[in-house]
């Protein structure tokens, strides 16, 4: 329980819902952006609509949120911080993973043209890369022991992440901490990439 904060349900890929649900909130400083969905089909099987709700959730969904957010906190002329929650899969392709890699791989772009634009307005935008998180979506898509094995074993502390990994990391680029941190990926990966 955290007095103060109010939780919004929302379909997001109802724009017009997504408006009046957070046009009725606020004022808004802080921003996490964690929606996501994983639709795992190897590449020549990608189906439409599996392209369109990942592209909708992963990618389109941050963006209208942030626009949103970020005029609202533009409004009131108060320093603001975005934390848009993307993947280690952003950074290396990974099996099976075509349009997640793809949607994480443009959210991080899309981060950085934020960090760009909405840093004159005092607005710091970064995202955490984790490696697979034990989420219930984590041990969904990786419960299988030979498939998470393999992932492991390139992890160089040899495990994956628990929750709380990620949101310390969330927690500090939403700090004055990172006061001076924007337009950054705060790798999470237990060395995924350097391995």
């Amino acid at each position: 329980q955290c007095p103060g904060i109010e939780t919004l349900c929302v379909d997001l890929a109802d724009w017009e819902a997504v408006e009046a649900a957070l046009g009725a909130a606020g004022p808004f400083e802080l921003l996490v952006n964690n929606a996501a969905v994983a639709e795992l089909q190897p590449f020549l099987e990608v189906t439409r609509s599996a392209l369109q709700r990942s592209l909708d959730v992963n990618f389109g969904a941050v963006l209208h949120v942030s626009q949103i957010v970020a005029r609202q906190m533009i409004a009131q002329g108060v320093p603001g911080a975005i934390v848009n929650v993307s993947s280690q899969a952003s950074k290396r392709a990974l099996r099976d993973h075509a349009v997640y890699c793809s949607t994480k791989s443009a959210l991080d772009m899309l981060s950085k043209v934020m960090a760009m634009e909405l840093g004159p307005h005092k607005i710091r935008v970064n995202t955490v890369n984790p490696t697979v998180v034990m989420t219930d979506m984590g041990r969904i898509n990786w419960s299988d022991p030979q498939k998470s094995a393999a992932m492991i074993n390139r992890i160089p502390l040899g495990k994956f992440a628990e929750v709380d990994d990620v949101v310390n990391s969330i927690l500090f680029l939403l700090s004055d901490r990172s006061a001076m941190t924007t337009g950054s990926s705060l790798m999470v990966d237990g060395g995924f990439l350097v391995s």
